[in-house]
Formats: C-alpha cells, structure tokens, sequence
C-alpha cells in the first residue's frame, strides 16, 4: 500500500468570504486532507483531495463510543506575504499523546508534518491576511470499523480541514468574566481530561449554559475530587499574577497540556519572571483578592492566545481583577506572541515554521 502523497486539485474552487465577515469555524478551505488505517497497511494512502463530505456506516464505532481525537492549530500570512505555523510539531505530539489515551494508532508525525505543509500550500489562497485573522488547522481522527463491541476499532480514518477565521478580538483585547464552576465536573486524574477527544468538550456545554446565564464568558474548572483545586478554563489553561509571582495549575493528570502555555511559560522565564506551577486552591484565590495582591488573571489558548480575566464570579460574590482591565503583564504577552507567530517580531526560540 503507497504512502506517497496524492493531490487531486478541485475544478470547482468556492468564492472566498470577506475577511471582515469570517468568524471562527464557519468556513473551508477547498481542499482536505485523508489517510486511513488498517490492521495489514498501518497508516496508508495519504491524499489531498477537494473538501467534500464523507461517508461512514452508521455503525462506525466512532459514532457510538466516540473514539475520536483532535487537535487545533494555526497558520499565519507575515506583511510579507509569507505563510508561519508556529510550533506544529507540538500539536502532532500531542496528538498521538491523545491517540494513546483513548487507544487509536499513532500517527507517523514527521510524514503529517509535511503532508500539512503540503495541504496549507495548495490552499495558500486561503490563509487571510488582514489584522488578526489566521487560517485555522483541525487535524482529527475517527474510528471508523461498523461494529458495535466495546473494543477498540481495527479500522480509522485521519483527515485535516483548513478554516480562515477572523480575529478573536474584532474590537481589540478586551477582559472577559468568568463563572466558577462548583456542581460540574470536567475530568479527574485517570480520565480524559489531558486527550483532547470530543466527549471531554460536549460534557462541558450544560456548566457553559449556566455561565452564560450569568452574564459570564466561560468556565472554570475546579478538580473533580475534592472542588477545591483551580484546573483550568473552559477552552484555556489558565494563570494568575499574585503579588508579582505568576501561578498557573501544574499538569497533574486531568489538565490539557497547552501548548500556547507552554510558550508563555517559556517565554516568562526568558524574561526573568518568577513562574510557578503548582496546585492552587480556591480559597487561596479568594484570599489573593481580599488581600489585594490578585494583580491579574488570564487564559492562554489557541484560538484567543491570551484572554484577560476581568471578573470571576463565585458563591453569588463577584471579584473584580485590576478594574476589569487588561493587565499590563497579559498585553505584553499577547502582543510578543502573536508578534512572533504572524512574523512581526524576531522569532528567538525556532517556533515558526514557514510554509514553502
């Protein structure tokens, strides 16, 4: 079975939206990517071909006990026309980190990388250019075998879809609030919650309804033992800035490894600053607030980089993080990374990786 790469071109390419009208996820690019696997080829027949919808049994396993995987990752077009993924080899090794937790084969992840390449450079067209718009990469993986034992599939299906999307802040960076989740639990040491599998996202959504009801942006998770340990933010790892030390919760088994806070952990201690990751309850949050010394809060993600956290609500009380405005810390960062990921600033770490 070939593992030389196929491209099969569309004859009907679409019209491509405005670049001031994309939001996020809405639209796709005119090409996608596919490999499949069996038991006797391994992952084989890797092609790009014309986006278009699939088929599958209505038995396929993935259906049923939601044996999937994803990953989330962005291009960027540089002022000089060039086209930056910035730290792609990451996501693919957390991929195959995600492959192994809910058993589907690992991915070769140097071949994807440049099968990736390969597929953002026939859809080059399709990474915008205007202020703080990317193109959006969402590699997945479906268990695709018609069987309904509770097993794992013997058959899977590899695919990657390409999204422009427009800036996740259209009016500039702005603090978001924050509903404490108390009754919900997002995962527990020994569960999913460091996969990145659909299951983890779809069980979030009723604590997200009471968020919103409330007037708040998103969630933050507390563990799912004792509610006592801060995890992390609906969609975003989450840090804190107290009495000039930045915290964030150590991965401890149930916390997705970001890979946007991994860069801003980095990225700190390059610049001298003291980083912690550690446990930190709750209460030692509250207590931070009344005492004053909760300089700043934020999330750090793919699809905002940074947010900056303007209020938590918790136990009907509201704590209000530096007057609901961005910190200078969160701005700093925001403005160095997204820097070095769309090529305005130097690039002293190797992040980027240029399209050809």
């Amino acid at each position: 079975m070939s593992n030389m790469l196929t491209i099969v071109k569309t004859t009907n390419p679409k019209s491509k939206p405005p670049q001031n009208q994309l939001g996020f996820g809405k639209h796709f690019s005119d090409h996608m990517f596919i490999m499949d696997f069996d038991l006797e080829n391994g992952w084989h027949s890797p092609r790009i071909v014309p986006y278009a919808p699939i088929q599958l049994d209505p038995a396929a396993m993935t259906l049923h006990y939601s044996q999937t995987v994803f990953e989330g990752l962005k291009a960027y077009r540089t002022e000089d026309g060039r086209i930056l993924l910035f730290r792609p080899e990451q996501n693919l090794e957390r991929l195959n980190q995600s492959n192994t937790r809910i058993s589907i084969p690992p991915i070769p992840e140097k071949d994807v990388l440049e099968y990736l390449k390969q597929l953002i450079a026939t859809d080059h067209d399709w990474v915008p250019a205007a202020e703080g718009t990317s193109l959006y990469i969402r590699p997945f993986i479906i268990a695709t075998e018609p069987n309904l034992r509770v097993s794992p599939a013997n058959t899977y299906k590899f695919l990657i879809i390409l999204s422009p999307v427009g800036s996740y802040y259209p009016e500039g960076i702005h603090p978001v609030g924050i509903h404490i989740e108390e009754e919900y639990t997002r995962a527990v040491r020994g569960g999913t919650g460091t996969a990145k599998t659909g299951g983890n996202y779809s069980a979030s959504y009723k604590a997200q309804e009471k968020a919103s009801a409330h007037g708040q942006s998103q969630v933050l998770w507390l563990d799912g033992v004792e509610k006592k340990y801060i995890e992390e933010v609906g969609s975003m790892n989450v840090f804190f800035k107290i009495n000039g030390e930045i915290v964030t919760p150590a991965l401890n088994g149930s916390i997705l490894p970001g890979i946007t806070r991994k860069s801003i952990i980095e990225m700190l201690h390059d610049w001298g600053m003291p980083v912690a990751e550690r446990r930190i309850s709750i209460d030692e949050l509250c207590q931070a607030y009344k005492e004053n010394t909760l300089e700043e809060a934020f999330g750090t993600g793919t699809a905002a980089v940074i947010s900056p956290i303007g209020e938590f609500a918790y136990n009907g009380e509201q704590m209000i993080i530096n007057e609901r405005k961005t910190g200078g810390l969160s701005k700093k960062l925001y403005d160095t990374l997204t820097g070095i990921q769309t090529g305005k600033l130097n690039d002293p770490y190797g992040w980027t990786i240029e399209v050809k």
